[in-house]
């Protein structure tokens, strides 16, 4: 695939892409197996496209993961493992830059992170705030449906 234009897509793989996905996108994935959040995983666990996560973001994971809201619907070895993958599968993007444009002050860290790595893709499920912005710099903020069929091309 070395050679590829960034965002071709070939053989259900789009080629480059680099995506975020939110802490809601991969906390859901983890309750409800089989929905858009859960596929998208998924496919990069398959290789489908790379996945850009930092420090900020796996601390945010492990503290969601022990809500008492949240505790029960995850088994703590599925936190454990999503964090474990995250370290050794995503690509961890340091020198986050200061970044105030989110609506919610805690979402500006993805794109802080969206800048830092030059991602192509934020998904997310936070309608209200990212979502709302659409873009930032040179990054899509989607939702995982929307994402899944960028996927499927």
């Amino acid at each position: 695939m070395a050679g590829r234009a960034k965002g071709i897509v070939a053989e259900g793989v789009v080629v480059g892409m680099r995506f975020i996905l939110d802490t809601n996108i991969l906390v859901a994935a983890l309750i409800t197996r089989g929905a858009p959040p859960d596929q998208l995983y998924e496919a990069w666990r398959d290789g489908r496209f790379t996945l850009l996560t930092s420090e900020l973001q796996i601390e945010e994971i492990r503290r969601v993961t022990r809500r008492e809201g949240i505790r029960f619907r995850i088994h703590p070895a599925e936190a454990g493992r999503l964090v474990n993958d995250l370290r050794r599968l995503a690509t961890v993007v340091g020198n986050l830059p200061t970044v105030d444009a989110s609506p919610d002050p805690y979402d500006n860290f993805l794109l802080a992170m969206a800048e830092a790595a030059q991602a192509d893709i934020l998904v997310t499920g936070d309608k209200r705030d990212l979502l709302a912005l659409s873009r930032h710099q040179g990054t899509r903020i989607l939702t995982a449906r929307n994402a899944l069929d960028l996927l499927r091309g």
